[in-house]
């Protein structure tokens, strides 16, 4: 049994003021692996305090991004040094095939958190001259300085505990903000280890501090009068209590929040690469991702083939244990989140979809959150399983039959954060793909990964600004100007 009784605020492990403790679950056993302390809604104001005296009386935020990119350097080594751990942390707290986790969930954040530190952090602009400006008051000239954004609450879900704790600290104390940073109360643990990380680097005291709890304690994070900026991954329905919560003092916002992105597959596609694509982006961390693309919309002709490739791919598709280096799919996080999805499949089929493979619970598992990976057929883009973000390993495959019809298709969402076309036509694909409002596009299926050189974010109900690479150290900064007189007094 795991415990963890301390909350880390201002540089040291502290008892909670709370006598509230969480027992997290493991989703493939069911049973309790480790006890938690709640934070109060008092801790979060002495984490919020501390984050706010660090950066208006320590050195971080006065430190230069050099002086910065060499701490980051130090907590990547040390992320490095303890991958193998993180790897089983995320495979214990997740439910996530371990292949995935070794190859994604760790690797990509810390590559990016090294990135952040080795390339971005030293060339970013932090200060750009301005242009002389001559008037009859005489000349003037100035400089442009992208400051630190102040104190940020950052709120991480479930799905990738560590993968987005990593991605979210790098920009944010790359900028030379200081953080207050709260789990999720289903994956707790492993942003204990970030903090031990982040002490271990020798980040100064206050820069990071780390309480975990119920809403009540986010809610102080998205409200407390000391808190400059929020940054928030999971659902769009709380992404928008944020935002209102936020609002009575103006704070900044950076929403990562839903997709129900659409995958079209042209009547020229090679269904031999289609199909590998069209499964990952449904079973891939048991469908629990926001970015997948999880409409398929597929020339009318191509139909038939594609369900036949796919149902076929389906059967190699190993649900169960995590663990076992050989599963390439584990369970859903709780019994709360099977439910949902098994609703909504119920939903699907009261609509008048059909399923084609899958729909219900695997038999060969007694315990553990597990659900079948699931595929719809005979859709309409307006029932609920075509709108709605199922957060499981379940896909609708759409027919169409024009071009036009496809991008239709594919912009008729509330969501738009992803989308993908495949086409033996590279610039067929590419006309598609721009007219797709999604704020990612993956050609053929892309190539480049999870890159930290691109920005991730998306359109409408999918978020507000973006994350990764300069574009996620943007959102922690502000523009400030200062000028000056070039005319001899």
């Amino acid at each position: 049994m795991i415990t963890r009784d301390q909350l880390f605020i201002d540089g040291r492990w502290v008892p909670a003021t709370s006598d509230e403790v969480s027992r997290v679950v493991n989703p493939s056993t069911e049973e309790v692996y480790a006890t938690v302390v709640e934070a109060s809604r008092a801790d979060a104001d002495a984490a919020i305090r501390a984050a706010r005296t660090a950066f208006d009386e320590g050195p971080w935020p006065r430190m230069s991004p050099v002086e910065r990119a060499g701490v980051l350097r130090r907590i990547a080594a040390v992320m490095r040094r303890r991958q193998r751990e993180l790897v089983d942390l995320d495979v214990l707290e997740v439910g996530r095939a371990r292949m995935l986790a070794e190859s994604l969930f760790v690797e990509v954040p810390i590559s990016h958190f090294e990135d952040m530190a080795d390339r971005v952090l030293p060339s970013f602009p932090f200060s750009e001259g301005m242009l002389p400006q001559v008037t009859g008051l005489g000349v003037g000239s100035g400089v442009v300085r992208r400051v630190p954004y102040g104190v940020a609450s950052i709120v991480t879900p479930y799905n990738a505990p560590f993968f987005l704790a990593a991605l979210k600290l790098g920009p944010a104390l790359a900028a030379g903000c200081t953080v207050v940073l709260k789990p999720s109360p289903f994956t707790p643990l492993s942003a204990f280890v970030v903090a031990e990380i982040a002490e271990e680097a020798g980040l100064p005291r206050g820069v990071l501090n780390v309480v975990t709890g119920s809403p009540e304690v986010g809610e102080v994070l998205t409200t407390h009068p000391e808190v400059d900026l929020v940054s928030f991954t999971g659902s769009d329905t709380v992404g928008r209590k944020i935002m209102s919560q936020a609002s009575d003092t103006l704070k900044k916002v950076v929403l990562e929040l839903g997709g129900k992105s659409a995958n079209i597959v042209c009547e020229d596609a090679d269904l031999s690469k289609v199909v590998p694509d069209v499964l990952m982006n449904f079973t891939i961390n048991a469908g629990q991702g926001c970015s997948m693309l999880t409409r398929t919309l597929v020339h009318e002709s191509l139909l038939d083939d594609l369900v036949a490739g796919i149902k076929g791919a389906l059967q190699h598709v190993k649900v169960g244990d995590p663990a076992d280096p050989t599963v390439t799919m584990g369970p859903l996080i709780s019994a709360a989140q099977r439910d949902k999805v098994e609703n909504l499949i119920r939903a699907g089929l009261d609509e008048g979809a059909q399923i084609a493979y899958g729909g219900g619970r695997p038999t060969h598992l007694a315990k553990g959150f597990f659900i079948d990976p699931t595929v719809f057929v005979n859709v309409d883009n307006s029932m609920s399983i075509a709108q709605r973000e199922f957060f499981g390993p379940v896909t609708v495959i759409i027919p169409f039959r024009t071009d036009d019809e496809a991008v239709q298709l594919a912009n008729q969402s509330d969501y738009g954060l992803a989308g993908g076309v495949w086409s033996g036509d590279p610039a067929r694909a590419f006309h598609l793909g721009e007219q797709i409002r999604a704020g990612m596009i993956s050609l053929n299926g892309g190539g480049s990964g999870l890159s930290p050189h691109g920005p991730f974010g998306g359109f409408k109900q999918s978020g507000v600004g973006r994350e990764w690479g300069r574009w996620g150290l943007e959102e922690f900064l502000q523009y400030k100007q200062l000028v000056w007189s070039m005319t001899k007094g």
